[in-house]
């Protein structure tokens, strides 16, 4: 793994992962009714300060997606096969999160699939997906960028929570005492 790879254009960088999670995510939401992708995407009760941390979290993982599409992939590597059954397996892990959150009734708070082991398994499967991403292209870079944009989407996180909280009450609250925010941990 190279901290800064060489950059350029080309048919074997890693933009060819990225239009696959963009098909897919992209197929899935376009299917989806719009009053659940509403809710995916609504962030009406956070305040500017959570909103703000939000968007430098983005900023990283513009960062990083740029890395993504200029780097070439490092094919033939052990990091690439790791990288490549991280991303395979964050993928998965993402269709299934997004086909549990569908399928909630949109007055109670998601409690199916892999959301009875993690509050967040959006944001994990992600976190896989992207860091086999990254593994792929062998970018330091981009890994380092990957993980500045989790750290600060923590805040994200607690902000989508307090909202739950907000709309959902004791159940909510129920559901987060007995269910870890991240994984099988934290």
């Amino acid at each position: 793994m190279e901290l800064i790879p060489s950059l350029g254009f080309g048919w074997l960088n890693g933009w060819i992962p990225l239009c696959l999670l963009f098909v897919v995510q992209g197929s899935l939401l376009l299917v989806f009714p719009k009053d659940v992708v509403a809710r995916l995407f609504d962030r009406s009760r956070w305040d500017s300060r959570q909103k703000g941390w939000t968007a430098v979290a983005k900023l990283f993982s513009l960062g990083c997606l740029v890395l993504l599409v200029l780097t070439p992939l490092k094919l033939g590597t052990t990091a690439f096969v790791i990288g490549t059954v991280l991303y395979i397996l964050g993928l998965a892990a993402l269709v299934h999160t997004l086909l549990a959150f569908r399928d909630t009734p949109l007055d109670q708070p998601v409690g199916r699939g892999l959301y009875r082991i993690s509050r967040h398994p959006q944001i994990v499967s992600l976190f896989i997906l992207f860091l086999g991403m990254c593994l792929t292209i062998g970018s330091g870079l981009a890994l380092l960028m990957l993980l500045a944009s989790r750290l600060l989407q923590h805040i994200s996180i607690l902000a989508e929570e307090e909202a739950c909280l907000a709309q959902y009450g004791d159940s909510y609250r129920t559901y987060a005492q007995r269910v870890p925010r991240y994984l099988l941990f934290f």
